[in-house]
């Protein structure tokens, strides 16, 4: 399965925690709790449960269920980043779940390339009629 960003924000959060502990980062220089505090990983977990939920069911699905899918979970993420002062998806993040998306679906046997191609899209263009992030 393709690892979702909140695992990786988690890992990140965890390195620093030890680092701080063993004395080795600076605390002035510790980021990773501030930027993705635990509402927000729990909220960004919450969106992805539901589209994890529904992948299995877009192997087979036409265009416009895995563009109906990827749109719900697009606005959801919306939302998430709308609560959290429009700032908790960075540009390094947004790749993050992009990417995720894109492994997400070709796991499925989405052929993400093809689907965008057929509707005029480039390979990376699949979220962007939706995101605000």
């Amino acid at each position: 399965m393709a690892e979702r960003p909140t695992t990786n924000w988690r890992r990140g959060i965890a390195k620093e925690a030890a680092e701080l502990a063993a004395g080795t980062l600076d605390p002035d220089c510790a980021c990773m709790v501030d930027l993705f505090p635990e509402e927000l990983l729990l909220e960004s977990d919450t969106v992805l449960d539901v589209f994890e939920a529904e992948l299995p069911t877009l192997a087979e699905g036409d265009d416009a269920r895995i563009f109906a899918a990827v749109e719900h979970l697009v606005l959801a993420l919306n939302a998430v980043n709308e609560v959290h002062g429009e700032s908790a998806f960075e540009t390094d993040e947004r790749e993050q779940l992009c990417a995720y998306i894109d492994e997400a679906l070709t796991e499925q046997g989405v052929d993400v390339a093809a689907l965008t191609a057929r509707h005029g899209l480039g390979r990376h263009e699949l979220t962007d009629r939706w995101r605000d992030w």
